[in-house]
């Protein structure tokens, strides 16, 4: 049975927080708890983020070279194709985040959200309140100014590329009815610092052929509810291969489509830009892999780097059978654990995500690297969770760090778990 006070104090923590989140689908989501890391444990972690991500920055080119066959066979919709191989600005993403399995010294990656993380305002912001009330230091504290900052350098790099004169309209979007999605956007735009507008998704107003209004022709472009033209789109939450697909319920029209034409056509820029999605898909680990496997592409530093940060991963799951080696199966475009699988190494399933939205979509097989036990404090008790780390990378500067607690497999029902350095006790 918890003590009453510890739920008061809970509620009180979290009430502190701006526009937060501390319980999501009805059920408790931020924990009153603290992770203790020393300051060397959070460097390691930065210091592989770092260096995985530069892994990817590098395979960027080489994939948006691919054939439309091979980027098909690595999972893209073909829908995106073309949306894919857009280098924008010079940046190949702004916000990303890299998940780990942290065990002592040993930082295996999982995945990288490229394009569309959300843990943003848990770690940014809610973090240091609860590193306040424990009397620890914030080891985010400094991360702020480097999103604040690489979001600017983003914007103005977006700006020059569309070559506009004036002041440019800069737009945050997401889900206006998703309270996660719409207050981590809106976080991101209050630290933009730059004049700005947040306008729901179900609001924006496209328009993809040119039309004449009172003799005054409108050229193709997105708008505000108020018919501005937006400039640069800033989408943090709404993911690509979602929205190719989407299709406005009034017009039966792919407004999802449609604007991928406008990004194309540069009528509008999106941020992330368009390479984020290219590095999104979990096959890009299994070409990473496959390329280190066969000593090509990478120099002997990269494949150190690759040795020891990331899991063996393949397209199929022969070479896991074949050695009698436990691993995951998941999709290659998917979020939230859904519809991944844990297997054994003679193929037999030992966990299972009952969720199974994206069963269509192209797998890819990792090897298990099983997720650390803790025991963390929740409003019904002590619990034994598995912990899996996120940490950001901002256009490849490691950024804040959290840890999400949970399943076998991190599910969206996994709790916010936040992280204090213990050395730093404050007097």
């Amino acid at each position: 049975m918890i003590n009453p006070q510890f739920q008061i104090d809970r509620e009180r923590v979290y009430s502190q927080v701006p526009y937060f989140f501390p319980d999501l689908y009805d059920v408790e989501y931020a924990l009153l708890d603290i992770h203790k890391q020393t300051h060397a444990d959070i460097h390691e972690i930065r210091v592989a983020a770092e260096k995985v991500g530069a892994i990817f920055v590098k395979v960027a080119s080489l994939l948006r070279d691919l054939d439309d066959e091979t980027l098909l066979q690595l999972g893209y919709p073909k829908e995106a194709l073309t949306y894919c191989r857009i280098k924008t600005i010079p940046q190949e993403y702004i916000i990303g985040r890299l998940d780990f399995v942290v065990s002592n010294s040993d930082i295996k990656l999982l995945e990288f959200n490229s394009d569309t993380p959300t843990f943003i305002k848990e770690t940014f912001h809610a973090n240091d309140f609860v590193c306040n009330h424990f009397g620890l230091q914030n080891p985010n504290n400094e991360s702020t100014d480097i999103l604040r900052r690489e979001m600017r350098k983003a914007v103005t790099a977006s700006w020059k590329q569309l070559n506009r004169l004036g002041t440019p309209k800069i737009v945050f979007t997401s889900h206006g009815d998703n309270i996660e999605d719409m207050w981590t956007t809106r976080f991101l735009q209050e630290h933009l610092d730059l004049p700005s507008e947040y306008v729901s998704l179900d609001e924006l107003k496209i328009l993809t052929e040119p039309v004449d209004e009172d003799g005054i022709v409108i050229e193709p472009g997105v708008f505000t509810p108020s018919g501005e033209r937006i400039d640069i789109l800033y989408r943090q939450t709404y993911p690509i291969e979602h929205l190719v697909n989407d299709i406005d319920p009034t017009t039966n029209e792919n407004i999802g489509q449609e604007l991928i034409k406008l990004i194309v056509e540069n009528k509008v820029m999106v941020i992330n830009p368009p390479s984020a999605f290219l590095l999104q898909s979990k096959a890009v680990q299994a070409l990473i892999w496959g390329l280190h496997e066969d000593d090509k592409y990478f120099t002997k530093d990269e494949h150190t780097i690759i040795s020891r940060y990331f899991l063996p991963t393949y397209l199929e799951p022969d070479v896991f059978l074949k050695t009698n080696q436990p691993y995951v199966r998941k999709p290659s475009f998917g979020r939230e654990g859904d519809t991944v699988e844990i297997f054994n190494g003679l193929g037999e399933t030992i966990n299972a995500e009952p969720q199974r939205t994206y069963s269509e979509t192209l797998p890819v097989y990792q090897a298990f690297h099983p997720l650390p036990i803790a025991t963390v404090q929740t409003t019904t008790g002590e619990k034994q969770q598995h912990l899996m780390y996120g940490c950001f990378l901002l256009n490849n500067k490691a950024g804040a760090i959290g840890i999400r607690a949970g399943s076998a497999i991190t599910n969206n029902l996994s709790y916010f778990l936040p992280v204090g350095l213990e050395e730093s006790l404050k007097g």
